[in-house]
């Protein structure tokens, strides 16, 4: 059994990684860390929780992480960098689901997220955890950065076109909306019900901090620096994600690009590309590790048009976390992901 660690188990994260845990066959939850909750019951906070955990959160001081084979952190921006290397040091990897080793040019991670990065030296040691491109490198892994929600669904729906070269890369667009869960469970009258119900509107439209994750995902894939841009959504609803993504073709003699996107994640266990002419919905995968994907060219014109659907709880976040987790220990891949997602 894999001993696991949760630094930050009371986000929305921490609780889904929990649900996705309990039920986990090569998984024991060992510890579960929170400053404000410690010392009670996990069943306590997350009732859907009970008979499932007998732990208690306990502060970080007083957990013994390094008791555990992996800690998973669900943790604001800015709170791993100043522990992960104890842990490192201790013999313990790491998932980290904030984006404290998402940038590998500590400049930019600084220029986005606003303070001093605490341990640069491990930014070049920290390998990307979107396993659809980095299995490999997963698998040896001390520390995985845990991929962003809207990078998960942007890279995942152009990746196929970016690494044949079919596409300009000066003019990716990237249209995404998200439930109101991607802004995380802390108390914000932007978020109340009477705020987002009924209404729908983009925001961060000058720059917004993927941006600079989804660009090195494609520029890696494209062997060059690629252009785009990047408008989120916030939409009415809890979970979901659906990203419209736009690129122009360089020539008008295209392959078969329902066979491109079919023969590239043929052997994806969580890269659904969806028939010919569909659109995939958020609901399609709520609740479940997947992202759904289908290709269009409108009127067989030069512009490729993607739809590309995940849970931003799960593909876009812990569930991403756990299929990362069983590559770093060598366990089937899906194992603790089989869940169909919930309809309605």
């Amino acid at each position: 059994m894999v001993k696991v660690g949760i630094v930050g188990g009371t986000g929305y994260t921490g609780v889904e990684l929990l649900r996705l845990l309990a039920r986990h066959p090569h998984c024991d939850v060992v510890a579960i860390t929170s400053r404000a909750e410690a010392g009670k019951p996990v069943s306590a906070l997350f009732p859907s929780l009970r008979g499932h955990f007998d732990l208690s959160f306990e502060t970080p001081d007083n957990a013994d992480l390094t008791q555990c084979d992996l800690v998973f952190f669900a943790t604001p921006n800015g709170i791993a960098m100043t522990q992960v290397p104890a842990l490192l040091a201790a013999g313990v990897r790491v998932i980290d689901l904030a984006a404290d080793f998402r940038i590998e040019d500590r400049a930019i991670w600084e220029q986005w997220y606003g303070m001093e990065h605490a341990c640069p030296e491990l930014l070049g040691e920290a390998v990307y955890g979107l396993p659809e491109t980095n299995r490999q490198a997963v698998k040896q892994a001390r520390l995985v950065a845990n991929p962003g929600c809207y990078p998960t669904a942007v890279g995942l729906g152009l990746l196929p076109l970016v690494e044949r070269g079919l596409v300009e890369l000066d003019s990716l667009i990237a249209d995404t909306k998200s439930g109101v869960s991607g802004a995380g469970r802390s108390a914000n009258v932007a978020q109340l019900m009477g705020e987002v119900g009924e209404s729908f509107k983009a925001y961060a439209i000058p720059g917004h901090r993927h941006q600079p994750e989804i660009c090195q995902t494609l520029s890696r894939a494209a062997g060059v620096s690629v252009g785009l841009t990047f408008v989120p959504h916030l939409l009415p609803m809890i979970r979901g994600i659906e990203a419209t993504l736009y690129a122009r073709l360089k020539h008008p003699e295209a392959p078969d690009l329902q066979a491109l996107y079919e023969d590239r994640y043929a052997d994806e266990p969580f890269v659904d590309v969806m028939p010919a002419g569909s659109h995939p919905e958020t609901r399609s995968v709520r609740g479940a590790n997947h992202c759904r994907i289908a290709v269009h060219r409108p009127m067989d014109g030069d512009v490729i048009v993607i739809s590309s659907v995940i849970d931003n709880l799960v593909k876009g976040a812990a569930g991403q976390a756990v299929q990362n987790m069983n590559l770093m220990f060598g366990l089937v891949e899906t194992a603790g992901l089989e869940q169909v997602a919930m309809s309605p």
